[in-house]
């Protein structure tokens, strides 16, 4: 008698930089979340699928939980905390090096009155001895919140089998949600956009705010088989448009040239990638004109 199907949603929480979009990636064997030492890389709920041999495990990635007095991170924040009732499981990570600090006690608060079951993850132990692991596990042992709490380093890629078992013992019996070929429900095009956004973070650091959005306008096979890629890079102010573009364009070729690396790594193809930058100020909705559309021929 085989063992019975198991499938489920397990919402990955915790502050920011902790590791969760890393943790995701990892999890999938392939990208599906932008990776950054930046805080708030993550500005969207991005579902991942775990294809086992007999379950599926339904990944949601969040932006990091953190007290924020901006309008856009109070955003990214309830988008993170609406979350918690529509998953089976919730997996929150801490990471060691830094231990618990004031905004892993915010991240806890959060959820107070969420009956949702919860596995604590402690991350990132290769960075820390051992005695400061177990004094870190047992501190939060102390907090009765967990069912279970596990160490890894989703870098190292330590512990995640043991993960995995662990999130299975929580999951129901339940059907196939998605098809085996299906490892994200994010369309191609906005996973594209996220890897050009993350060399943006990569080049420009804190030159320019996590709050920059790349938007890919236009993807096709081309008759020499050269898939071209069309991408506006939208700004909040003239002054971080002046720094992504960059002396002469050097910048946002800079950011062309990496981001078409990788791109034509994932489609196994040659990339033809053009991209724009706009500004568009902070509050301005989405069918108000753009300001500020001149830029240097960038084509890579």
């Amino acid at each position: 008698m085989t063992d019975p199907f198991k499938s489920g949603y397990a919402s990955i929480i915790g502050r920011p930089n902790v590791g969760k979009s890393t943790l995701l990636n990892r999890l999938l064997m392939q990208k599906v979340a932008v990776i950054s030492n930046r805080p708030q890389t993550t500005r969207n709920k991005i579902t991942g699928v775990l294809h086992l041999p007999n379950a599926q495990i339904i990944l949601v990635d969040t932006p990091g939980i953190h007290q924020s007095e901006r309008t856009l991170n109070e955003m990214m924040v309830r988008v993170s905390v609406s979350t918690f009732s529509d998953v089976d499981l919730i997996l929150v990570m801490l990471s060691a090096d830094t231990g618990f600090c004031d905004e892993d006690e915010f991240v806890l608060n959060s959820m107070q009155r969420v009956k949702t079951k919860k596995i604590l993850v402690i991350n990132k132990i290769d960075l820390v001895e051992k005695n400061g692991l177990l004094s870190l596990m047992d501190e939060m042992n102390r907090k009765s919140l967990f069912e279970e709490i596990i160490p890894i380093s989703a870098l190292k890629e330590d512990g995640l089998d043991s993960l995995k078992n662990l999130i299975l013992n929580y999951l129901p019996e339940g059907p196939e949600y998605f098809p085996k070929d299906m490892v994200t429900d994010c369309p191609e095009t906005f996973l594209f956009g996220e890897i050009i956004r993350e060399k943006i973070l990569k080049l420009t650091r804190f030159e320019v705010p996590h709050a920059v959005a790349v938007v890919v306008e236009d993807m096709r096979e081309q008759d020499n088989g050269v898939v071209r890629i069309d991408a506006t890079i939208y700004a909040e102010k003239a002054s971080q448009k002046k720094i992504l573009i960059g002396q002469g364009g050097s910048m946002l070729k800079s950011i062309g040239q990496l981001a078409r690396q990788e791109l034509e790594k994932r489609l196994g193809a040659k990339i033809f990638l053009k991209l724009f930058v706009k500004v568009r100020p902070t509050g301005e909705t989405r069918g108000e004109p753009y300001r500020s559309s001149v830029i240097p021929n960038d084509s890579y």
